[in-house]
C-alpha cells in the first residue's frame, strides 16, 4: 500500500531526506545489487516512466487546428461562408451556385492539408532526429553497472554519478565524495551547491535545499556519487514545475518574422480590400458583387502556402543536414544556424584531434622516468571521476609502456577534478600498507600545493630558483605545441577517510607529463572556408596561452594576438564587450568567462554560435544563439544543444551552416516573391476598378489563379540557391519584405496596365467586332470574358515567371536556372492556367476563349516585363545590398 500511495500524492521529499539507505531499500524493494529485470517492469507499473509530460506530442486534432486554423486561412474560411450564403443559400433553388464556395474550400483544403501533413512530418522527423542523440545514466541491475537511456529508469534504481553527467531523475543519494551540483536550472542559483550522503535533514525552506537529495534537471560539476530513484517523470520535481509552465517555447527571431510578415500581409488587406470595395460599390452600383470582388483581392494579397512553405523547407532542411552529419534538434534553429557570423569554439577536440598522445613522462630534471608515469597512472586508473582524454592516453600508454598487472595498489580514496583547482587527487595504498597521495593537475596550481621537489630520488625544498627551472622546461614544451601538466606526491598522508582539499599541500614534486594534441587535418582548410563564408572564428578556451599559440600558429591563427582570462577580471561589460569584437583568442577561460563573452557578442548584434562538449561549454551553449555540440560529448553539453554534429569535424560544421543559409533563402524566396507579384496584381486590380465598367476580373478567377501560383510555389523547397548568395550570413529583416513589394510589385503592374488596355481597346472590339459600349448585352458577356481570360493568363504567366527572376540576383534562364523540380511544377501551372479558357471548367469561372493574335501580344508583354523586373532589380540590390 505504501508503494501505490508514492504513485497518487505529491512526492514527499523531506520523508526521503530522513530515511535511512536499509530503509529507503526496502520501501522500493531493492538492495545494493540493484533491480532486477522483473523488478524494474514491476516499478515501471507502480511508479510510472521517467518522461516528462509536457515532451508528449501535440494531439492531432490541436495539430489540425493549428494547420488550418491561421490568419490566412481565417480569411479564405470567411470568404467562403460569404460565398456559401450569397451564391448557394440565399438565391432561388435554379438560380443556386456553389462553385464559388467549391473554390475556396479546395484552397483551405489545400493549404491546411499541406501544412498538416508537413508539420506531422516535421515533428516526425524532429523526433527521428532526436533519437541520434542519447543522454544516458549509469545504473547498478542485476548486479552490474549498465548504461541506459535516461527514459528507461525507474524508481528504486541505483545510479552512478560523475562530473558531466545530467541528473536522469530526483534521486537519494546513499554515498558521495566531493559532489557539486548545479541546480541553476530548477533555482536560478549561480553557483553550484555541495550535497552529502550522510546527512539527515530536517525541514527545510524548499526541496531543493536537502543535502542528500538531488534532482532531475540539475547536472555535476564535480565529484562523484551514488544514490537511489525516489521518483521519475511527472512526480519529479522537474516534472511538477514543467506542468505549470506554458507549453509555448520563446519565439526565435524567426518566428517573429514569420509573425511580423503575416500581419504585414494583413496590413496590406486591411487597406486594399475597403479600397475595391467603395471603388467598384460606386463605379459599377452593385455593393454585394464590389463586396465579394473587395474579399476576393483581400486573398488575392494572402499568401495561403506561407505555412506549408516554412515547414517543407525548414525539414527538408533539417533532413538535408542529418545526410551530411548535422542533427538539428530544434527546426527552428535552422535559421540562425545560416544566420551565424562569429562562431564561438573551444580548442581541444574541435580545432584538435581529440585524441591525446602522451609524448613524454619526465622526471624534474627533465629526463624521461617511468616512476611519473607510474604515478600518473595510479592517478588516472584510480579516480571515479568522469575520465577525460589526458586520463586516457596515460593508461593507454602505461599499458604499452609497464607491465600494469605488477602495479598492485587499492584505491582508498580520492578528491576528484573541479574547475576551480584544476587538478585531481587518490590515495593509494600498497601491498605492504604505504599510503600515498598522488596528484596531478596544470603546473601552476602543483607548484602552489607543492613544498618539495625531487631530483634524481633527492627531495628537496622547492625553492624560487627550482620553480623557474621547471617553468622553464615547460615554457620549452609549450612552445612546441605540448600541454603539460604536473605530478606530485605525499608518503602515509592524514588519517584514512577523511580527505580534502586541505590535504593537497606540502607535497613533493615528483614530474610532469607533456601531451600533445596535434590539429586535425581539416582544421585549417575549414577556417579558411568558415573565413570564406562570412563566418568569423574566435577560440574561448581553458588552456594555457602557450599551447593554445602553437595550435593556432597551425591552423593559420598564428598572427593572432591572445588575450588572458586573468585580464578580463576586473573589465566592465563596456570594455569586455569591446574586447570581445576586436580579439580572437582568448584563454585561460573559465566558464563563466565563456558565457560572458558569447551574451556580449550577441549584445553586440553578432549571430553566435558556439561549438564545445565540455561541461564547461555548457553555460556558453546557452547563451549563444545557437548551441552546438557532438554526438560524444558529455550529457550536458548536449542537453544545451541545438544542433548535434556527428562527426566533430569544422568542414561538417560550414556544410551544416551552407544548409541552414539555403533553407532560410528559399523561405525568402516564396515570401518575398509572392508579396510582391501578389501585391502588384492587386495594385492593378485597384487601377483597373477606376476606369473599367465591369470587375477586371471576377471574385472566382482571382482565388483560382491564387490556387493555381501556390501549388506551383510546393516546388520552392527543392530550389537551390546560387553559391554568392550562401556565401555571407543571413538575418530575418521583416522590413525588408515592405520594401521589397513597394519596388518589385508595380513593375507587374505596368504591364497589367499594358494588357487591360490591348484588351479592351484592341483585341476584345477586333474579335466582336466593337467597343464595349456599342455592343448587345449577350456581345458584352463575350467581350467581359475574353478580357477576364487575357488578364488571367498575362497574370499567371508573370506572376509565375517572376518567381524564376526574383531567385536570384543574376539574369534568370541564362545566368541561373531553377532546380528541375521547381522548373517542371511551374511550367505545369502556366500550361493549366493556359488551357484552362479553352475548357468547360474555364467557361463555367467566367472565361472566353482567346484570340490568335492574343499569343504573340502575350509573349511581347511577359518578355518586356522580365526585362524590367531584372533592371529594376539590379537598382534594388544597388540600394539595398541584397535582394532575398
Amino acid at each position: 500500500m505504501k508503494q501505490q500511495k508514492l504513485t497518487t500524492t505529491k512526492t514527499n521529499y523531506s520523508l526521503f531526506a530522513k530515511k535511512t539507505t536499509r530503509s529507503l531499500f526496502e520501501t522500493f524493494r531493492t538492495s545494493s545489487l540493484g533491480l532486477s529485470s522483473e523488478q524494474v517492469e514491476e516499478a515501471k507499473e507502480k511508479f510510472g516512466e521517467n518522461k516528462i509530460p509536457y515532451k508528449k506530442s501535440t494531439p492531432f486534432f490541436i495539430e489540425v487546428l493549428k494547420a488550418f486554423i491561421t490568419p490566412f486561412t481565417l480569411v479564405l474560411i470567411g470568404l467562403g461562408v460569404i460565398s456559401l450564403i450569397t451564391e448557394g443559400i440565399m438565391p432561388e433553388p435554379g438560380e443556386k451556385d456553389f462553385f464559388g464556395s467549391g473554390i475556396i474550400l479546395v484552397m483551405v483544403l489545400v493549404s491546411g492539408t499541406m501544412t498538416l501533413v508537413q508539420s506531422v512530418r516535421s515533428n516526425k522527423a524532429a523526433e527521428k532526429l532526436k533519437s541520434l542523440v542519447k543522454v544516458t545514466a549509469t545504473v547498478r541491475r542485476d548486479n552490474q553497472y549498465k548504461e541506459i537511456p535516461m527514459e528507461e529508469i525507474v524508481c528504486g534504481d541505483l545510479v552512478k554519478l560523475s562530473a558531466g553527467d545530467m541528473i536522469p531523475a530526483d534521486i537519494r543519494l546513499i554515498s558521495a565524495k566531493d559532489l557539486f551540483i548545479s541546480q541553476s536550472a530548477l533555482t536560478g542559483e549561480s553557483y553550484p551547491v555541495e550535497k552529502c550522503a550522510d546527512k539527515m535533514n530536517g525541514q527545510k525552506e524548499s526541496e531543493t535545499s536537502y543535502d542528500n537529495l538531488v534532482f532531475m534537471g540539475s547536472n555535476v560539476i564535480s565529484g562523484s556519487a551514488e544514490g537511489i530513484v525516489i521518483a521519475t517523470g511527472a512526480k519529479t520535481l522537474f516534472g511538477d514545475v514543467a506542468k505549470s509552465l506554458s507549453a509555448t517555447p520563446i519565439q526565435t527571431s524567426f518566428e517573429l518574422g514569420i509573425r511580423k510578415t503575416s500581419f504585414l500581409f494583413i496590413k496590406f488587406m486591411a487597406l486594399m480590400a475597403p479600397t475595391v470595395i467603395v471603388i467598384n460599390g460606386f463605379t459599377k452600383g452593385d455593393w454585394m458583387e464590389a463586396f465579394l470582388f473587395g474579399l476576393s483581392v483581400a486573398v488575392g494579397l494572402t499568401p495561403e502556402m506561407l505555412p506549408m512553405i516554412v515547414t517543407t523547407n525548414l525539414v527538408k532542411g533539417a533532413t538535408g543536414m542529418a545526410k551530411n552529419g548535422t542533427i538539428i534538434k530544434n527546426l527552428n534553429a535552422i535559421q540562425n544556424f545560416g544566420a551565424i557570423d562569429v562562431l564561438c569554439t573551444d580548442k581541444t577536440g574541435t580545432l584538435t584531434q581529440d585524441k591525446i598522445i602522451l609524448e613524454y613522462h619526465l622526471d624534474c630534471d627533465g629526463e624521461e622516468d617511468n616512476r611519473v608515469l607510474r604515478h600518473a597512472y595510479l592517478n588516472s586508473y584510480y579516480q571515479t571521476g568522469l575520465k577525460n582524454l589526458i586520463d586516457v592516453a596515460i593508461i593507454e600508454s602505461t599499458n604499452q609502456e609497464l607491465d600494469t598487472n605488477k602495479i598492485r595498489y587499492k584505491k582508498v580514496d580520492e578528491i576528484p577534478f573541479d574547475f576551480q583547482r584544476r587538478r585531481m587527487s587518490v590515495v593509494v595504498e600498497d601491498q605492504y600498507g604505504k599510503t600515498q597521495m598522488i596528484t596531478k593537475g596544470a603546473i601552476e596550481e602543483m607548484l602552489e600545493i607543492s613544498s618539495f621537489v625531487d631530483f634524481k630520488g633527492q627531495v628537496t625544498k622547492l625553492t624560487d630558483e627550482v620553480k623557474k627551472q621547471v617553468l622553464r622546461k615547460v615554457h620549452e614544451l609549450n612552445e612546441d605545441g605540448l600541454r603539460v601538466i604536473g605530478v606530485a606526491q605525499k608518503t602515509n598522508p592524514s588519517v584514512v577517510g577523511e580527505f580534502s582539499t586541505a590535504d593537497e599541500a606540502e607535497m613533493v614534486l615528483i614530474g610532469y607529463l607533456a601531451f600533445l594534441d596535434p590539429p586535425k587535418e581539416t582544421t585549417k582548410q575549414a577556417l579558411q572556408a568558415l573565413k570564406d563564408n562570412g563566418v568569423g572564428v574566435k577560440v574561448l578556451t581553458g588552456d594555457n596561452a602557450l599551447v593554445t599559440k602553437s595550435v593556432c600558429k597551425q591552423v593559420g591563427l598564428g598572427a593572432e594576438t591572445i588575450i588572458h582570462g586573468e585580464d578580463l577580471v576586473h573589465l566592465r561589460d563596456e570594455e569586455l564587450a569591446e574586447i570581445a569584437e576586436s580579439y580572437n583568442v582568448f584563454v585561460k577561460l573559465n566558464p563563466q568567462q565563456k558565457q560572458k563573452i558569447t551574451s556580449l557578442l550577441r549584445e553586440n548584434g553578432h549571430t553566435v554560435g558556439f561549438l564545445g562538449d565540455g561541461i564547461n561549454d555548457a553555460p556558453a551553449m546557452k547563451a549563444a544563439d545557437v548551441g552546438i555540440s557532438v554526438d560524444t560529448a558529455v550529457d550536458i553539453a548536449k542537453e544545451s544543444a541545438d544542433v548535434i554534429l556527428l562527426e566533430k569535424d569544422l568542414m561538417i560544421l560550414e556544410q551544416g551552416i551552407l544548409s541552414g543559409r539555403e533553407t532560410f533563402g528559399n523561405i525568402m524566396k516564396y515570401i518575398k516573391a509572392t508579396a510582391s507579384s501578389n501585391f502588384g496584381n492587386m495594385f492593378s486590380v485597384l487601377i483597373a476598378s477606376s476606369f473599367l465598367p465591369f470587375l477586371p476580373m471576377l471574385p472566382l478567377q482571382i482565388l483560382f489563379l491564387n490556387l493555381i501560383y501556390d501549388i506551383s510555389c510546393i516546388s520552392i523547397p527543392w530550389d537551390r540557391m546560387d553559391k554568392e548568395y550562401l556565401e555571407k550570413p543571413k538575418k530575418w529583416t521583416a522590413s525588408s519584405i515592405g520594401k521589397f513589394m513597394i519596388w518589385l510589385g508595380p513593375t507587374s503592374s505596368v504591364f497589367d496596365i499594358t494588357t487591360y488596355l490591348l484588351m479592351y481597346f484592341v483585341i476584345c472590339p477586333t474579335v466582336l467586332g466593337g467597343d464595349f459600349h456599342s455592343l448587345s448585352p449577350e456581345q458584352q458577356a463575350a467581350f467581359i470574358a475574353i478580357f477576364h481570360a487575357g488578364w488571367f493568363v498575362e497574370s499567371l504567366w508573370s506572376q509565375t515567371l517572376v518567381l524564376h527572376a526574383l531567385r536570384t540576383p543574376q539574369i534568370p534562364f541564362i545566368q541561373s536556372r531553377g532546380s528541375f523540380i521547381m522548373t517542371v511544377i511551374t511550367t505545369m501551372g502556366i500550361i493549366t492556367g493556359t488551357l484552362l479558357p479553352f475548357t468547360n471548367f474555364g467557361k463555367n469561372l467566367g472565361l472566353g476563349i482567346l484570340p490568335n493574335q492574343y499569343w504573340l501580344w502575350l509573349v511581347v508583354t511577359i518578355f518586356a516585363y522580365l526585362i524590367l523586373v531584372t533592371l529594376v532589380k539590379k537598382v534594388y540590390i544597388q540600394r539595398y545590398q541584397e535582394l532575398l
